[in-house]
């Protein structure tokens, strides 16, 4: 599987993708309605823009060409973030290849290119009732840093995220140990 950045013919497949993992994973967590709602073509014109302006950065990963997943980045937009932190603005896989490497695979990559910007930490937001994210970004080495949460309405529904961080070293994230791995 090769890790590169997006290109505009790229769009459509990650606006697919993007509706697909919604769909998927957040349906217990986010009103039905909603998510049957969501347009390709919207998502396909926004990531086609930020493809084209480059913000935030956009990976893909491709296996045989076919586009699998893809993660987004760029400087951390919480107020108080300092220039030396980084977020991943998010992450998405096919659900028909889950767990098969292709966001950690993604991770790496972006993981790469931050400490190449001289990022040195790296944060992101989930919603707390998404064990399967959670779970995945614990193994990456990210853990809740006990920030407040962040509250938003999304289809008529109070919805929360709470944020997790990494902190990078030398090329290695820092967090608690996946116990899987030990």
């Amino acid at each position: 599987m090769d890790v590169v950045h997006a290109n505009p013919e790229d769009a459509r497949a990650v606006a697919e993708i993007h509706v697909e993992a919604w769909r998927a994973a957040y349906r217990s967590i986010v009103p039905a309605d909603y998510l049957d709602s969501l347009s390709i073509e919207c998502r396909e014109a926004m990531w086609a823009e930020c493809i084209a302006v480059g913000i935030p950065e956009l990976l893909v990963a491709r296996k045989a060409g076919v586009v699998q997943g893809w993660l987004s980045f760029g400087q951390c937009r919480d107020i108080g973030s300092h220039d030396t932190d980084a977020e991943i603005w998010a992450i998405y896989v096919s659900p028909s290849v889950w767990s098969t490497g292709a966001g950690r695979l993604l991770w790496l990559r972006a993981k790469e290119l931050i400490l190449e910007q001289g990022f040195k930490s790296c944060s992101l937001w989930v919603f707390p009732l998404n064990e399967r994210a959670i779970a995945f970004y614990h193994s990456l080495g990210f853990a809740h840093d006990g920030a407040a949460p962040k509250y938003f309405e999304l289809g008529g529904v109070q919805l929360e995220e709470v944020r997790f961080v990494t902190q990078l070293l030398g090329g290695l994230a820092t967090g608690p140990p996946n116990k899987n791995e030990e």
